[in-house]
């Protein structure tokens, strides 16, 4: 038959329609959105003869495709997944997961109505930042603080408030670029500031800063370099030396910590400065986020000095980059954790970081001897694994940890790790050396029979 008459050939709409009309489960779905995805359907099928395939011309596959896209509009896009590549922030994954106190805190705004920007005790209007200043402040030493949406809308409110129209002072080697290639010149560029770049990519010294220092300057703005190393031959001013110099001219010294941290932390060999560490040495501002070693939702949290936060509160630009009331109870519930709580065993990022390797080992033969009892003819192996702390914080860490290789002869590991990710949760795992690796450090114990239970349908 030529292409064109199987092209005739294809059912129409109406006898489709007339095919599913008693068909319970497409039944539950609109008619309008039947009709939509059999079209899709059928405009699929064209495609493909036109192609020379002509597999899913049939009225019978027509529907199952049909089915298919309608189950799709019955399922969120953003929804739960299983970690097992080991990175415990992963961007692509939502980053920090939430403690059980942060996720009981959203699930009870969500149910209703809120304190959001009502003060109860008053009866009148009030502020959705009152709700965690505290909290960071006790946190931190801070004098005032202040929450935004994501770190780099923190890093740009400050520039727009304190140096717009004037100069920052910015050593050549912190001229970072986090995701999306968005870039610290980027940031300086739109909030009004002008970039004063000194010293050179691995050296930088005090004496460069103070010979930019004029007239025009506004502030001197150190970046961590949260994401990436300098190693060798390279060296910063100290934090003391920076704000001592910064203040002998009158100048505020502001720090975009990055991934930012609250408590003392040390992970794979590397540690990361405390903001409160930061502002003891005198710096007068330091932004962070809340979803990366804080563990909390996304969010930009400055925090300093009074003279400096005042005015960001009475900036134009908050309103458009202000905290959503879901992430601002999510990490209202991880700031009292660090208060009230075990931090270091609540918050699943903490525990994750501080894993002992005895009991990542364990997990990981439970998991083997899980998967070997419900599949046949699968290989299984315990081996240790390196992994990154990711979601550009901890650069030079490497995680030592456990995992479980997963292989069968009559199936490739590309083609077992798409089916790991086409489950109904989908499953993230890692291919190495021709096999599927489950890095056990970021699963919970229902994640260990999940998997087990997937790996036996896929079978």
């Amino acid at each position: 038959m030529e292409i064109n008459d199987k092209l005739r050939s294809l059912p129409a709409i109406d006898s489709l329609l007339s095919a599913v009309a008693t068909d319970l489960e497409i039944k539950q779905y609109p008619r309008d959105l039947v009709i939509n995805c059999l079209r899709q359907a059928v405009t699929s099928v064209r495609d493909e003869l036109r192609k020379g395939d002509d597999s899913g011309a049939s009225p019978a596959a027509l529907i199952s495709q049909a089915r298919i896209l309608l189950k799709k509009h019955n399922q969120p896009s953003l929804r739960r997944v299983i970690n097992a590549t080991g990175v415990v922030l992963h961007t692509n994954l939502g980053r920090a997961p939430l403690s059980q106190r942060a996720r009981k805190c959203v699930t009870g705004i969500m149910e209703g109505y809120s304190t959001l920007e009502y003060n109860v005790a008053l009866g009148e209007r009030g502020s959705r930042y009152t709700h965690v200043e505290e909290q960071i402040c006790r946190l931190t030493g801070a004098e005032e603080a202040l929450v935004v949406n994501n770190n780099a809308a923190a890093v740009l409110l400050v520039l727009s408030a304190l140096a717009n129209g004037r100069e920052v002072i910015v050593s050549r080697g912190e001229l970072v670029e986090i995701g999306g290639s968005f870039r610290i010149p980027d940031v300086l560029r739109q909030s009004g500031a002008t970039l004063v770049e000194v010293g050179s990519t691995n050296k930088t010294h005090l004496s460069d800063y103070e010979q930019a220092i004029g007239p025009n300057t506004a502030a001197i703005l150190k970046v961590h370099t949260s994401n990436y190393c300098i190693i060798g031959f390279a060296s910063q001013p100290s934090g003391v030396e920076l704000a001592a110099l910064a203040h002998k001219h009158s100048l505020p010294v502001i720090e975009d910590l990055g991934s930012g941290t609250i408590l003392p932390l040390t992970a794979g060999g590397q540690s990361e400065p405390t903001a409160a560490q930061r502002l003891q040495m005198g710096f007068d501002v330091v932004t962070f986020s809340g979803d990366k070693l804080l563990g909390a939702s996304q969010a930009g949290i400055i925090a300093g000095k009074r003279k400096y936060i005042g005015p960001l509160k009475k900036h134009p630009l908050l309103r458009a980059i202000r905290i959503d009331k879901l992430s601002l109870a999510a990490l209202e519930g991880t700031l009292m954790e660090y208060i009230v709580g075990e931090p270091t065993q609540d918050i699943p990022v903490l525990a994750m970081l501080h894993s002992d390797n005895s009991i990542l080992k364990e997990r990981a033969n439970y998991l083997k001897e899980l998967i070997l009892e419900q599949n046949t003819g699968v290989i299984a192996e315990v081996i240790t694994l390196n992994s990154p702390a990711g979601g550009g914080a901890l650069p030079a860490a490497v995680l030592t940890g456990y995992g479980v290789t997963v292989n069968r002869q009559d199936m490739s590991a590309t083609h077992l790790e798409n089916c790991l990710r086409q489950q109904a949760i989908p499953i993230v795992a890692r291919i190495q050396e021709g096999k599927v690796i489950f890095d056990v450090r970021c699963l919970l114990e229902q994640d260990l029979a999940d998997i087990a239970s997937a790996l036996s349908r896929i079978f």
